[in-house]
C-alpha cells in the first residue's frame, strides 16, 4: 500500500495553484504550476496540473493526472491512489494507462458501421475494377437489399442471423442477385476483419456456413427453368461482359445490343456493315423469319453507338471477311463461342435467351408499340391481312427503340428496382 503522508487541504492547494513550482500534496501526488509566459502573462491564473511521481526499478516516473482547472482535487487523489495500487500489484501505471487507451482505440475502430465498411471496401478496390460501373453496382445491390436491414449497425455486430435476414426474401426469387449480395457481404466482412474492425468467422461465407441454410444457386435456377436472363440483371451482366476482351465476348455484347439471332451475328461479314450510316444489312439466308411461309428478305438492323464502337475495335484478319473472326483462318466464330462465354458468366442461360430478355423489357418497361419490338426481333406479322397493308420496316422507330435498349444496358444495376423507360414512339 502507498505510504501515509499528510494531505493538504483544498484551500491550501488552491493557494498553491498561483505559485510556480512543484508542490507536494501528499501520497506521491503533486501540483505542477508552470510560470507565467508571454502568452498568458495577463491572466490571473497560472497553468497548473496534477502529477503522480513514483519510483519503478530505480527510475523516477511521472504520470499526469489532469489539469487543475478541469479535475477536482478529490478525483486526482483517487486516480493517484488507483495508480499506486497498480504499482504495488507489480504493474507500471503508465503502461497500464497506455494499454487501456490502446484498447479504447481498438474498440472505436470496431465501431464503424457496415455501410461505412462497405464504402471503404469499394473505394479500396475501385482502381482494380476494369469497369467503373462496378462501384455503382456494388452500392446499388447493397442499398437495395442490405443497408435497410443492417447498414447502420456496427460491422463487428453482423452475424449469420442478420445475413440470412437479408438473403431470405431474394434467394429463391432472384437467385443470381442473391448470390451477388451474399458475396459482397462476405467481401466487406472479410475486409473489416483484415482491418481489425471485427473478429471471428465470416457469417456470409458459403462453404461451411450458408451452404447449410440455402439450396445451391444452380439448383434453384434448374428448378425455375429460366434460360433467359431477367432484364433486371442486364446492366450488371453487360458491365461484366465488357471486362472481357475476347472476340466471343464482343460478339455476345453485339448480339444483345442488336437483339439479333446468334447465327446472324457469327456469320456477319464486313460487307454487310455500314459504319457511317450505322446500319447492318443481314442477307436473306441469315434473316429468315419464324413465321412459316414468309419469303426471306434482307433485314436492315440499326446499330447503336456502343455496337459501332465494338465493331471499330475488333481485330481484322487479311483475307477473312467475317466481322467476328474465329480460331480457324478465313472463318468466323464457332457456334459454341458465345455459349462458352455464357457458361462462364451465367451458367444455365443461353445467348439466344437475350432475345426473350429484350422482349420482356420492351413489354414491361417501355411504351413502344408491340409491332416495333416484333420488327426489331425480325418477327413477321402473323396476321395476313395486317401483313398485306404494312410493308414498311419501321426502321426509324426501331432505331429509337434500340437506342433506349442500349441506354438501359449501360445503366447502373438496380437489382429489381428498375425505373421504367417510357420512351416516345
Amino acid at each position: 500500500m502507498p505510504r501515509e503522508a499528510k494531505e493538504l487541504s483544498a484551500r491550501k492547494v488552491e493557494s498553491l495553484a498561483r505559485v510556480p513550482g512543484l508542490h507536494a500534496l501528499g501520497n506521491n501526488l503533486y501540483l505542477r504550476v508552470a510560470p507565467k509566459t508571454a502568452v498568458h502573462a495577463k491572466a490571473e491564473e497560472t497553468t497548473a496540473s496534477f502529477v503522480l511521481r513514483y519510483m519503478l526499478d530505480g527510475n523516477a516516473r511521472s504520470m499526469g493526472l489532469g489539469s487543475y482547472r478541469k479535475v477536482r482535487l478529490a478525483t486526482a487523489r483517487a486516480r493517484a491512489l488507483d495508480a499506486l495500487e497498480q504499482k504495488t500489484g507489480g504493474n507500471d501505471p503508465l503502461d497500464a494507462r497506455e494499454a487501456h487507451k490502446a484498447a479504447l482505440r481498438a474498440e472505436a475502430a470496431k465501431a464503424i458501421t457496415f455501410r461505412e465498411a462497405a464504402a471503404k471496401y469499394i473505394e479500396a478496390h475501385r482502381a482494380g475494377w476494369k469497369n467503373p460501373k462496378h462501384a455503382a453496382q456494388w452500392s446499388a445491390t447493397l442499398e437495395s437489399h442490405v443497408y435497410p436491414l443492417f447498414g447502420d449497425l456496427p460491422v463487428a455486430a453482423i452475424d449469420k442471423a442478420l445475413v440470412t435476414k437479408a438473403l431470405d426474401p431474394i434467394w429463391h426469387k432472384i437467385p443470381e442477385t442473391a448470390n451477388r449480395v451474399r458475396g459482397r457481404i462476405e467481401s466487406v466482412l472479410a475486409w473489416a476483419t483484415a482491418k481489425g474492425h471485427r473478429e471471428g468467422e465470416n457469417p456470409a461465407r458459403w462453404k461451411g456456413q450458408l451452404e447449410y441454410a440455402y439450396p445451391a444457386r444452380a439448383t434453384v435456377q434448374k428448378v425455375q427453368h429460366h434460360p433467359a436472363l431477367p432484364y433486371e440483371e442486364i446492366p450488371e451482366f453487360m458491365a461484366g461482359l465488357q471486362d472481357r476482351e475476347s472476340v466471343s465476348a464482343h460478339a455476345l455484347e453485339f448480339a444483345i445490343l442488336t437483339a439479333a439471332r446468334t447465327g446472324a451475328v457469327i456469320g456477319a461479314t464486313w460487307q454487310e456493315i455500314d459504319l457511317d450510316a450505322k446500319v447492318w444489312t443481314v442477307p436473306p439466308e441469315r434473316a429468315g423469319s419464324k413465321i412459316t411461309g414468309e419469303h426471306p428478305k434482307h433485314r436492315r438492323v440499326p446499330l447503336v453507338d456502343r455496337a459501332v464502337k465494338i465493331l471499330k475495335a475488333l481485330p481484322r484478319q487479311e483475307g477473312n471477311p467475317y466481322v467476328f473472326i474465329g480460331g480457324v483462318p478465313r472463318h468466323g466464330l464457332s457456334n459454341m463461342a458465345m455459349l462458352q462465354v455464357m457458361r462462364d458468366l451465367r451458367p444455365g442461360y443461353v445467348p439466344h435467351g437475350f432475345r426473350s430478355t429484350f422482349k420482356d423489357w420492351c413489354s414491361e418497361q417501355t411504351s413502344f408499340p408491340n409491332e416495333v419490338s416484333e420488327a426489331a426481333l425480325w418477327h413477321a406479322v402473323a396476321d395476313k391481312v395486317e401483313a398485306a397493308y404494312r410493308r414498311g420496316e419501321l426502321f426509324d422507330k426501331r432505331r429509337k427503340l434500340m437506342d433506349a435498349w442500349a441506354a438501359y444496358c449501360a445503366s447502373p444495376a438496380r437489382d429489381g428496382n428498375v425505373v421504367p423507360l417510357r420512351a416516345a414512339e
